[in-house]
């Protein structure tokens, strides 16, 4: 079978279409997760690492510092059994952070830096963290949540091009660092770049760094990874170092066609697999501009990817078209990812000025699925690149299925994908009970290494989503008979009219084929006659005139491509969508406009 004979299936191809050449089934050595850049110290020791504007690291100074800092936080109680917080945008510090707390053989907690100090308080008390890496722009919630944490130490980083600080908030952060009433607040960039006392013992095939990693059994939690609140409160997933190498071992046979092993010294490290041809993003040259936030699933799972892979990280701060076009210019970057509203930024900018990412060969998209409208529009602004989908949840670590991005693999636009080497997908009954046959909707349910252990003092809510081994998703999906996966909603999203199941997802497609409609989402109000009706918010076309006055004739055309029961009963015109930071949707805000 090639990757355009699916004319045919049987039930092998119906648990994942695979790429030609790519394994099935992959070895997973056990690890434990800063050892990924021990790796790159050794293997990639004076390529670049990151890019943040003029600042840059090679893998060994990224080492060094994280080193460094490794020391601080120990001296300061971080070790096996014990939490550090990390609240930094995507700066040159954050993999400084990441991988000196894990260095310690503590476990980390990702914080959204926008978070609000009582979201704050919530994160930091539920991880337990008593250790905070802060930036200067985002530490005024640490300082007003202070007197609800138990922190022993808050480390202030410096702001930088990718993650700017105004001249209140640096005074602010110098203010408290020099404060000797607030002991707890110190530099840390003084932390990381003073010279520290080497240890005796060091890892025994890496650059002798200034600390001894602590390098934890791969059954201990790495990441007390929070998900995104897009339905509720944000909760507690219990990340195993084993399910951060199983998921970057995969990714890394999909993405950069290679296996991971141990080298002759013990060290990590990827060897080719043979069967496939050239990646688009080859280990030690290739480089990536990282556009979703570091603290996110996605973006934490590609940090440790790229660092195994030797790829450099280019950092792009806030998102803007221009800078991030500038920014494959500079670098020839050949990968990047997102989503679409991303995406659908840079083409519009590309219609306006002409100017491409030419570059690109490799771009993936996630958090929502692309049209064809969309995907003609992205090749416009990436005229070299394959445009993948992918899906995954923080349960399933990062990626669950994904796109074959291969030159001349099969891509369905629509779907997101089949399911990562060693992946189970089902779609069930919404008891649990029945597998579904290919084409029929029903709630999809995945097994693999990359299933997460859980969620952290919460057993009741555990036992409901993680069963047998398997995670009930949530997300409303169907199969088909090549085994490519599409994703028709959130279960929790779907309304219920007159009985009748109404996916809120299809409808958006629908509605953003309009030429006056930019985006669009569909949320539900209760109706006691009825359930549930279906009410949209709309983000018109920036040439649109006086949309208000098209929402009858809007309604009007979209109830001519649907059922009866499917038709919007209003519309609600807005400048934007309100996102999380990782491009979904936040429905629960939509729904509490009504």
């Amino acid at each position: 079978m090639t990757t355009t004979d699916i004319d045919t299936a049987d039930e092998s191809t119906r648990q994942g279409y695979f790429p030609v050449g790519m394994p099935r089934n992959l070895d997973y050595v056990p690890a434990a997760v800063p050892e990924i850049l021990l790796s790159a110290a050794k293997h990639y020791a004076d390529r670049i690492a990151v890019v943040d504007g003029e600042d840059t690291l090679t893998f060994t100074e990224l080492l060094d510092r994280a080193s460094h800092l490794a020391q601080r936080l120990a001296d300061d109680g971080a070790g096996p059994g014990r939490v550090v917080a990390i609240q930094l945008p995507n700066v040159v510090d954050f993999p400084v952070a990441y991988y000196g707390a894990l260095l310690t053989g503590a476990s980390v907690t990702l914080v959204n830096p926008l978070q609000p100090a009582p979201a704050l308080v919530r994160q930091l008390t539920d991880a337990r963290a008593h250790l905070l890496i802060a930036h200067p722009a985002h530490l005024a919630a640490a300082i007003e949540a202070g007197p609800d944490l138990d922190l022993t130490r808050v480390l202030v980083t410096d702001p930088s091009w990718a993650g700017p600080a105004t001249d209140a908030e640096l005074a602010t952060a110098q203010s408290v660092v020099a404060d000797a009433d607030q002991p707890q607040f110190v530099s840390f960039t003084t932390t990381t770049t003073a010279e520290a006392p080497a240890t005796t013992e060091t890892h025994p095939t890496s650059p002798a760094p200034a600390f001894a990693p602590v390098l934890n059994d791969w059954g201990e939690v790495a990441h007390f990874q929070f998900t995104g609140g897009t339905t509720g409160r944000s909760k507690a997933v219990r990340v195993l170092h084993s399910n951060v190498l199983s998921n970057v071992t995969q990714v890394a046979a999909w993405r950069l066609h290679s296996r991971v092993v141990r080298d002759d010294e013990g060290e990590l490290a990827l060897m080719p697999i043979d069967s496939l041809g050239a990646p688009l993003l080859h280990p030690g040259t290739g480089v990536a501009i990282q556009v979703p936030p570091l603290f996110h699933a996605q973006g934490i799972a590609s940090l440790a990817l790229f660092t195994l892979g030797g790829i450099t990280t280019v950092l792009t701060g806030r998102f803007r078209p221009e800078s991030f076009i500038d920014l494959c210019d500079r670098w020839q970057a050949e990968y990047t990812s997102g989503n679409p509203p991303m995406y659908l930024a840079l083409a519009a900018f590309a219609a306006k000025t002409g100017r491409t990412a030419s570059s690109i060969r490799a771009a993936l998209s996630g958090a929502a699925p692309l049209d064809a409208t969309s995907l003609a529009k992205i090749a416009q602004v990436m005229p070299n690149a394959i445009v993948g989908e992918g899906y995954g949840l923080t349960e399933g670590t990062c990626v669950v299925t994904a796109s074959d991005i291969t030159v001349g693999g099969t891509r369905k636009p629509g779907t997101v994908g089949v399911p990562m080497p060693d992946t189970r997908v089902e779609v069930r009954s919404p008891d649990g009970l029945d597998v579904l046959p290919a084409g029929q909707e029903g709630e999809l349910w995945v097994h693999g290494p990359q299933v997460t252990a859980g969620y952290a003092d919460a057993p009741e809510l555990t036992a409901a989503q993680f069963v047998d081994g398997w995670l009930r998703t949530g997300d409303v999906a169907s199969l088909d008979d090549h085994g490519f996966v599409r994703i028709h909603d959130r279960a929790k999203d779907m309304l219920l009219y007159k009985g009748y199941n109404v996916y809120p997802r299809e409808l958006e497609d629908i509605l953003s084929a309009h030429p006056n409609v930019a985006q669009a989402a569909v949320v539900g109000r209760p109706d006691g006659d009825v359930g549930e009706v279906p009410i949209a918010f709309v983000v018109p076309r920036p040439d649109t005139s006086a949309p208000e006055a098209d929402a009858q004739a809007l309604m009007d055309w979209f109830a001519q491509q649907v059922l009866p029961y499917q038709k919007i009963r209003e519309v609600h015109f807005v400048d934007a969508l309100p996102t999380s930071t990782a491009g979904k949707v936040l429905k629960t805000e939509l729904r509490s406009r009504l």
